[in-house]
């Protein structure tokens, strides 16, 4: 049975204290034995009075049944179901998963490395500033999640079974807490391995997974794909094809237009990322408490209307670090990630700007293309206007508001470096415009959030694709062409881990049924 109560945060963490109240609600004897567990915890520090909103699930007979992964492979060894994976993130990987359950073979070809090789590349980025265009924070096994933060938190209730995909990644070793907090956390340190734990499922079971394998050219006849090539040299027939390609993968969006497969510009986001001391954030949100035991580090979550658009947090990380996460030399990028404690002295959040490529100065409507053209401008000005390395340009916040270059910089945890930049000369008007007045209207509803203690890193770009690919809606193959499943974010229809994982699982199915018929 389920129970609920409303503890405070002292009491949630206090065993004897759940039993006793959990004896008192079900009104059973003292010596009755039972277990209980989990099932859905919640802060709520809108009062000072903080409260966590629990739920358990309650065994009188004592016995707490074993973890259910939900999770039920097939050995596949037949070649002629085969479906093919471009991109082994998340939608990948669980697209993998689910064709396993399927009985179909997938063959994943992922352009980056593995998940441990990708370590070099990235410290090479943070210390050398060199990028490596295949190997990066987006590219490689796990996608852009594994090493930048894990989030796991999803609003995508409607596209599909999020409580499957959780489990999912219980079974492949995360801890059964992201099945309990209402804004479950990996961790860019433990995330790796349960990647791993899934890509040798994936082999164990008869699947194939191929790093350092591009997709350079594909073959389109009557309507239909039928080739693949990879790292311009290795072609595959191929009838069906899931494209779970990432938002930062430009040249498929490229690839795409030159094969006229139906591509569209679509609205993104495009900002700046904030960082503040954890304890501000803290001392804000918990009213006056923290260092405390008993609260985990606060996040937040803003949003203002500005000229009839969104400006909004995206990617909260407590205690976290921001993280260069440009995909070429030419350009930089910030994303920001947490380790699994949330335990650094930063917390770092994206704040963007909605943008309708409508409103962009270099806009048609036959170019699908206008958005990514005007994100990679905005990344490539900023990498100019501070020096041509991976160093960002930079500046305190309340200078920001008030048009003033900071003279100095308290410390910021982006390790390649910043510079002393007015970014009211290198973003876009109507973006820089926006953001001032939302960080005004944001200081009304988090008193302090306003402060030149807070450093803004320009910029955060790369918070969904700026391209879209049209699919039908019951198919989820693409409306002009046959065999092609554009999937998770880079088609456009996903905004993080889960919903990525969701729609990865969702175009394996829609191939099962393409098969069939």
């Amino acid at each position: 049975m389920q129970i609920q109560f409303q503890f405070s945060p002292e009491e949630a963490k206090d065993d004897s204290f759940i039993r006793k109240a959990i004896s008192k609600e079900l009104k059973l004897p003292s010596d009755h034995p039972f277990s209980y567990k989990w099932h859905k915890r919640s802060f709520d520090a809108r009062k000072r009075d903080i409260k966590v909103n629990a739920s358990f699930e309650v065994f009188l007979d004592g016995v707490i049944p074993d973890f259910e992964p939900e999770f039920n492979p097939q050995k596949v060894t037949d070649d002629s179901k085969v479906v093919y994976i471009i991109g082994a993130g998340p939608a990948g990987l669980y697209a993998g998963l689910r064709a396993l359950e399927l009985g179909l073979k997938p063959i994943i070809f992922e352009r980056g490395k593995d998940v441990r090789s990708r370590r070099r590349d990235l410290a090479q980025l943070n210390k050398e500033h060199l990028v490596n265009s295949e190997s990066n924070y987006c590219f490689g096994e796990g996608g852009a999640g594994t090493y930048s933060d894990g989030k796991l938190y999803t609003r995508s209730k409607k596209r599909g079974d999020v409580m499957k995909a959780l489990k999912w990644f219980v079974h492949f070793g995360a801890h059964e807490d992201i099945i309990v907090d209402a804004h479950p956390h990996i961790g860019t340190n433990k995330l790796p391995q349960i990647i791993v734990s899934m890509r040798d499922c994936i082999i164990d079971f008869g699947g194939e997974v191929h790093f350092e394998s591009k997709l350079t050219d594909l073959e389109i006849a009557d309507g239909a794909i039928c080739s693949i090539t990879i790292n311009e040299k290795h072609k595959f027939e191929a009838k069906a094809v899931i494209f779970a390609t990432g938002h930062s993968a430009r040249d498929i969006f490229y690839l795409f237009q030159s094969k006229r497969i139906a591509i569209q510009a679509k609205a993104f986001a495009l900002g700046v990322r904030v960082e503040h001391s954890q304890d501000l954030i803290d001392e804000i949100q918990y009213h006056g408490r923290h260092n405390d035991e008993f609260l985990p580090p606060a996040s937040y979550a803003l949003v203002t209307q500005v000229a009839d658009k969104g400006v909004y947090s995206f990617c909260m990380c407590p205690g976290g670090i921001i993280a260069p996460c440009a995909t070429e030399n030419g350009e930089v990028v910030t994303n920001g990630w947490s380790p699994s404690k949330r335990n650094n002295p930063t917390s770092n959040s994206g704040i963007v700007v909605s943008v309708e490529p409508t409103e962009l100065p270099n806009y048609t409507s036959d170019n699908p293309l206008v958005s990514l053209e005007f994100q990679q401008e905005v990344e490539r000005n900023c990498w100019k206007a501070a020096g041509s390395t991976q160093a960002v340009p930079a500046q305190r916040l309340k200078d920001f508001v008030e048009g003033k270059k900071s003279k100095d910089f308290p410390r910021t945890s982006y390790q390649p470096g910043i510079i002393s930049v007015d970014l009211n000369t290198v973003l876009p008007d109507f973006i820089a415009s926006r953001l001032r007045k939302a960080f005004v209207d944001f200081d009304r509803k988090m008193r302090g959030f306003l402060t030149n203690d807070a450093v803004l890193h320009a910029p955060e770009s790369r918070t969904s694709s700026p391209v879209s690919v049209p699919r039908d809606n019951e198919t989820c193959m693409s409306v002009n062409t046959k065999g092609v499943f554009p999937c998770g974010e880079g088609a456009g229809y996903a905004g993080g881990i889960i919903s990525a994982a969701i729609d990865g699982m969702k175009c394996v199915e829609a191939v099962k049924v393409y098969y069939d018929k």
